[in-house]
């Protein structure tokens, strides 16, 4: 059973699955099997959407969680924290956009906003793993 604890671990596995799940949808196009990207692009954007329900379900109960180290690792958790948050707001609009566009079969416009989403995208599901790692794994960068 999941309890409200493990929700940040839930959330920085979902982030590395949504990370992988593009990756092989980049794949997948870049080999021109459009059916089979279609199907990983829209389960990445499925467990990007759990993450942000785990995420939210887990800040409404817990609220804000400090980072309390200090040192070297203090500017970079809160330099990839800043352009992580910033870049997931502009993100999940695009995302939406791309998707729609691309399930309506509007491909020329899809090509034109995945370009950009796509790398913003990776960025945040990356970086969302690395503010877990660093937020509450707190001895593995010392």
């Amino acid at each position: 059973m999941i309890t409200l604890h493990d929700l940040p671990a839930v959330n920085a596995a979902l982030n590395a699955l949504s990370g992988t799940l593009l990756l092989v949808g980049y794949a997948l196009i870049r080999a021109r099997r459009i059916q089979q990207h279609r199907k990983f692009m829209i389960a990445a954007f499925v467990a990007s959407s759990l993450f942000l329900v785990c995420y939210v379900i887990y800040h409404a109960q817990v609220g804000s969680v400090r980072f309390t180290r200090h040192g070297f690792v203090r500017p970079l958790y809160f330099s990839i924290l800043i352009t992580h948050v910033t870049l997931a707001a502009l993100v999940l609009p695009m995302a939406i956009l791309t998707l729609t566009r691309g399930l309506k079969a509007r491909y020329a416009r899809h090509r034109a906003i995945a370009r950009w989403t796509f790398p913003i995208w990776m960025y945040v599901s990356v970086t969302g793993v690395l503010v877990y790692v660093l937020l509450y794994q707190p001895t593995w960068l010392l």
